[in-house]
């Protein structure tokens, strides 16, 4: 079986960390761990390359992974923190000379089509994306070689689309799972889940929320993502984690 190798490309909330004009000690933090940009994964699978969510940093990513193959790009939901970036697959267009699939639920695909709405003129202008929207199924599939199981969670009222490949689940922008998809998550080695910050959110899980999950799911290990400058720095909730749980910064690289 190849290995699943797993990227970190941002690791923060809407508005990354730093943020715009604040001077809280975490957005002035000098550990490069402190430095967020918006949440995006990117997983390498028998010579496969996927990405989850395109955000406004997507570009910069890419650059920073030096990533010059993309095979698909799995989005979980519509906010723009998660999609604004969705223009820049224009280079893997470029490079492949193939039109990029992009598996959504129909809710993200309308926003697409409303946000990107030159992508679907009759007559483009030269250059566009070229984009292959397909809706994700309510039940596993395979994309090339790599099995992909969705999981519905919801962002307070939004249905959020989480994923599990084989022993490892991704979990963004969440503060609810129901039990039927909790079930789809349990047995996985590796979990990342998103932690806002410490007070309660309308949308998110908070950490305490988030590490009350991970002790009732028991992985071997797991990750929190979509961290707020709220949180506090890198350094010093990491010492108050229990054994098994890591925040994850942008740049992490774990194989599986």
């Amino acid at each position: 079986m190849p290995a699943l190798k797993i990227t970190f490309l941002g690791t923060g909330t809407s508005q990354g960390v730093p943020v715009i004009g604040c001077t809280c000690k975490v957005c002035m933090s000098e550990d490069a761990r402190d430095k967020r940009l918006r949440t995006s994964l990117m997983i390498e699978f028998d010579g496969q390359v996927f990405v989850i969510d395109t955000g406004p940093d997507f570009r910069q990513q890419m650059l920073k992974e030096k990533v010059n193959r993309l095979d698909a790009v799995f989005l979980t939901h519509e906010h723009k923190d998660h999609l604004g970036g969705l223009d820049d697959v224009r280079a893997f267009n470029y490079l492949s000379k193939q039109a990029l699939t992009v598996y959504s639920s129909m809710e993200v695909q309308y926003a697409i089509r409303r946000d990107f709405h030159y992508v679907f003129t009759e007559e483009k202008y030269p250059g566009v994306p070229d984009l292959d929207l397909q809706e994700i199924p309510k039940s596993h599939f395979d994309v090339g070689s790599l099995s992909v199981l969705p999981i519905q969670v919801w962002h307070h009222r939004m249905p959020v689309t989480a994923f599990r490949f084989g022993d490892f689940t991704y979990i963004t922008d969440a503060n609810r799972i129901d039990t039927q998809e909790l079930e789809k998550i349990k047995g996985s080695k590796i979990i990342v889940i998103n932690a806002l910050r410490r007070e309660p959110h309308i949308s998110h899980f908070t950490l305490q929320q988030a590490l009350k999950l991970l002790k009732s799911l028991a992985p071997e290990k797991a990750y929190l993502t979509h961290l707020s400058h709220q949180m506090g720095t890198h350094a010093e909730v990491s010492a108050e984690l229990p054994q098994g749980v890591e925040i994850a910064f942008d740049g992490l690289k774990i194989t599986l």
